[in-house]
């Protein structure tokens, strides 16, 4: 779900009070809640009209105003009602939070429904999480602070919290959100963009390099090459600079697919890149999905036979040698080969 989505699920909900606060002031507590309650049944009524359907969130709304209010009355205090518009945002926020900080996306769920034939690439998930984690830290401020001022003697603060208040929170995240998305425009226009890919290798959008070695978890296509050679395997040693895993030994060949290429010209390209070889036969094996601390590939895996020697591009690889497997076997777990390599060598290279 949109911001703007967001905005237009929470503000009917928020209605009745101002509605409330409103006629209170002109009418007294118990006819000021007769009106916002009719007002809130009004909603329902006008929505079913234009939809065909009750909107659970308003029900749930009136539900609560219906309980608060009269429990306020009963008990000739007005402070059960004034706590609704905190509980609500507070339900709200849970319900953002766990969105976010779970595997379980409900506000994106909701977006499918509410946003009917328009889809959603990862980058575009991902950008949306970030969004509502944002809304969710403001929303818990905005929630306790409006929970709080139930409890203090001015009226005006609580009137103010419980109807313009949520204005003036989402003015600000739109705001927020506004800077950012500016910033990152400029920042995202001078980078090298990568495909994503679903675990099948099917493309379904595009992301920054950045974004995809930040944390985002967006999946996306590389290929690696090993390179045997009698009963060897050459491993390249990767730069102390390389921001991930530097200084370790890897794979002969390793990296990402461009925009627009396949696989095999992205095999070729690398290959003549970081070891300068341009004729070699290729045998793939078997995909699989590799998630480190920072990121998640796709890895298309490919060997071939060469007895070298190779011209190292010096930025990508600091050096390259023949391992005998011997060697490797009594190096594994010492971190002097990257996890990535040792996972295949083990499930993929040592049946071969």
């Amino acid at each position: 779900m949109t911001k703007s989505e967001i905005f237009k699920r929470l503000l009917p909900g928020f209605l009745p009070i101002v509605i409330f606060i409103i006629a209170d002031e002109f009418l007294g507590t118990l006819w000021g809640l007769v009106v916002a309650i009719l007002f809130a049944i009004g909603e329902l009524v006008i929505g079913y009209i234009k939809d065909q359907s009750i909107d659970r969130f308003i029900l749930f709304d009136v539900g609560l105003l219906v309980a608060l209010g009269t429990v306020s009355i009963i008990l000739e205090n007005d402070l059960f009602f004034k706590l609704k518009p905190g509980v609500i945002s507070l339900l709200m926020t849970g319900l953002i939070g766990f969105s976010v900080y779970s595997k379980h996306n409900i506000m994106l769920m909701l977006s499918q429904r509410y946003m009917k034939g328009i889809d959603m690439n990862p980058m575009q998930v991902w950008q949306m999480q970030q969004s509502m984690k944002r809304v969710f830290w403001m929303m818990l401020v905005y929630s306790i602070l409006t929970i709080a001022s139930s409890f203090i003697e001015s009226k005006a603060t609580w009137a103010f919290l419980s109807g313009p208040g949520l204005v003036v929170v989402f003015a600000l995240f739109f705001g927020l959100e506004w800077l950012i998305k500016k910033k990152q425009v400029k920042e995202f226009g001078q980078e090298e963009w990568v495909p994503l890919v679903d675990a099948n290798g099917r493309i379904n959008g595009s992301a920054p390099r950045s974004i995809v070695h930040g944390g985002s978890m967006l999946l996306h296509p590389v290929v690696h090459l090993h390179v045997y050679h009698n009963d060897g395997i050459w491993l390249q040693k990767r730069p102390v600079h390389k921001k991930i895993q530097p200084d370790k030994w890897d794979t002969a060949v390793g990296g990402h697919v461009d925009m627009g290429e396949d696989i095999e010209k992205a095999l070729a390209r690398e290959t003549r890149e970081e070891i300068n070889l341009t004729n070699f036969d290729a045998k793939a094996l078997k995909p699989y999905v590799w998630q480190s601390a920072i990121e998640r590939e796709l890895v298309f895996v490919f060997i071939t036979n060469h007895a070298g020697p190779f011209s190292c591009d010096t930025n990508e690889v600091e050096d390259i040698r023949l391992w005998s497997h011997d060697e490797i076997k009594s190096n594994l777990g010492k971190e002097i080969f990257t996890p990535n390599f040792e996972y295949e060598y083990k499930n993929l290279l040592m049946s071969k």
